[in-house]
């Protein structure tokens, strides 16, 4: 029996949508989506969904990752509606559903808890460096390790848990058996979608320069956390290796720069309603990209020891990135959308009964 939460509205009023009820059905959004389909009424759907209080059937929807937020259907709403903004938002709902340790639900609906939670960390970096005397060698040192404990960690502890949850929701409770041999075939799906953001190129239409934004900014954030984590490149003296996260840190710098500024504008529909996360998310990686420059570059200039406190910023925002935003902020959208595009796959599959 299907349940209905009247409360459903108000609650993911807290998630950043706005007065989604003035829409009246009038299927604009549906004719200009490039996801609907004969079949699948794109995003009508989860409007109706969300409208009605259908929690359950919204939980074990793979839909709302399949948007890439173009805005079109917004722009072209006569109600103002913005039905883009809400996908957005059931995105950040459905991500605290998956997050077993429930903070990511916690800190999406208070700011203050955001703020609180960035400056606890923020405090025991600067505790942690006062206990070894502000030594850059150790500093460096301890940020290396750092890395790779909180890799492991996050992903161990954090997303394998949610993404088993994900899948429970999305592809047990809604009877699909896939035997193995499908989630094997079809695992070159996940790659695609993750290392070539195809979904999105697809979903832009024409703007293939925004795609190409996501696309250089994926590949210049990983490879930078690759250099950084396995190459060592605080630490080496290889002049490739040097070079390459020189390049990858500008590349972050720039293309967030960007980001950043069209938030600001407000030039495109889907910049139009920025929630704390989304600034969050995009200011941090920013000053990853910048404040990581910045210590290789006092590095090679041999004046780390005298500013040691740029690498102190860089460590606390490395920190508050690997412990807050990554596990339980907008980074994971990245993830679950990889993965959400993936079960699609799967389900597509799936001979009718």
């Amino acid at each position: 029996m299907t349940k209905v939460n009247p409360e459903f509205a108000t609650e993911l009023t807290k998630y950043g949508i706005g007065d989604f009820n003035a829409c009246f059905n009038c299927g604009n959004c549906t004719a200009t989506c490039s996801l609907s389909t004969s079949d699948s009424s794109f995003p009508r759907e989860m409007i109706r969904y969300t409208t009605l209080g259908l929690e359950d059937e919204i939980r074990s929807s793979l839909k709302p990752w399949e948007c890439y937020y173009c805005g079109e259907c917004s722009r072209e709403c006569p109600r103002q509606a913005n039905p883009g903004e809400l996908m957005m938002s059931l995105r950040r709902w459905l991500t605290a559903q998956y997050d077993w340790t429930g903070l990511s639900g916690l800190l999406y609906r208070s700011l203050t808890l955001t703020v609180t939670a960035l400056l606890l960390v923020a405090a025991g970096v600067f505790l942690f460096a006062r206990t070894v005397h502000f030594d850059a060698e150790a500093l460096l040192h301890t940020g290396h390790r750092f890395e790779m404990l909180a890799i492991a960690t996050v992903f161990l502890v954090i997303f394998i848990p949610n993404l088993f949850r994900m899948w429970y929701y999305t592809i047990v409770k809604n009877g699909v058996k896939a035997p193995v041999k499908r989630y094997l075939t079809t695992l070159s799906e996940l790659f695609v979608q993750m290392f070539t953001q195809k979904r999105a190129r697809d979903c832009d239409g024409k703007d293939n320069f925004r795609w190409l934004e996501h696309l250089v900014l994926v590949f210049a954030y990983l490879s930078l956390l690759f250099t950084t984590v396995f190459l060592n490149w605080f630490g080496t003296g290889s002049l490739f290796i040097i070079v390459l996260g020189y390049v990858e840190s500008f590349l972050i710098f720039v293309i967030t720069v960007h980001f950043v500024s069209g938030r600001i504008k407000r030039n495109k529909a889907l910049n139009t309603f920025s929630q704390p996360s989304d600034w969050l998310f995009v200011i941090w990686l920013l000053l990853m990209g910048l404040t990581a420059f910045l210590v290789r570059l006092f590095i090679d200039l041999q004046i780390l020891e005298a500013n040691i406190w740029i690498h102190l910023i860089h460590l606390t925002v490395l920190a508050q990135w690997a412990l807050i935003i990554v596990p339980f902020g907008k980074w994971t959208h990245f993830l679950y959308r990889s993965f959400g595009l993936y079960f699609v796959k799967i389900k597509t599959m799936q001979k009718p009964a």
